[in-house]
Formats: structure tokens, C-alpha cells, sequence
């Protein structure tokens, strides 16, 4: 039993993981931010976009 607990102690095999899942998030929301940010102005410049290509 204490060579089990030992092992569950040591091992850093989900750590991985989870700063993979926190760089993820932090992405995600700094992603947001910016959409949130430059909304208005990327739509601007799509829309410019599209109808450039469209003519």
C-alpha cells in the first residue's frame, strides 16, 4: 500500500496535461480578447476582403 502512495506522489505523468489544458485556455481567452477587441474592424476588412474578390 505505501509503495502504491509513493508512486501516486512521483508520478508526473498528468502534469502534461494539465499545463497543456491551462496554455489551451489562456489561448482561448486571449483569443477572445482580441475578437472582442478588434471585432468590428476585422469584420470591416473581411467584408472589404470578400467583396474584392467577388468584383
Amino acid at each position: 500500500m505505501m509503495n502504491a502512495v509513493k508512486r501516486f506522489v512521483k508520478e508526473e505523468e498528468g502534469q502534461g496535461m494539465t499545463e497543456y489544458g491551462l496554455i489551451l485556455g489562456v489561448i482561448a481567452v486571449g483569443a477572445i480578447a482580441a475578437f472582442v477587441a478588434f471585432g468590428d474592424a476585422l469584420k470591416t476588412k473581411v467584408e472589404a476582403l470578400k467583396d474584392s474578390i467577388l468584383n
